[in-house]
């Protein structure tokens, strides 16, 4: 039982480990290489931009955030070859996580 526990405690503490490094990659990718808040609102960025929605109302899922930014939409440009896979879950997985608070 013990080992049982302290197994899942290890688990637990890694996983959070690797959620901070997605974190912080996803909101240096908004916020310096793709320079998301040119355009959008995401109160968590500071990031006030006024021609993209805004994600804090939209609240778009992870899914959603990595097809957007993956195919782009609308006049949003695809950033696909331009951000890298792991960028681009990043970034999903910040923007999912800072507006589902």
């Amino acid at each position: 039982m013990k080992k049982s526990l302290i197994i899942l405690l290890v688990l637990l503490f890694n996983t959070s480990l690797f959620a901070d490094d997605k974190m912080i990659l996803g909101l240096e990718v908004f916020n310096k290489k793709a320079m998301c808040g040119t355009c959008h609102t995401l109160k968590a960025a500071g990031a006030e931009g006024e021609i993209g929605p805004s994600l804090d109302i939209i609240k778009p899922q992870i899914s959603q955030i990595i097809y957007t930014v993956t195919n782009g939409i609308g006049v949003m440009a695809a950033w696909d070859g331009i951000l890298t896979q792991e960028e681009i879950e990043a970034v999903a997985y910040y923007v999912f996580n800072s507006t589902s608070k």
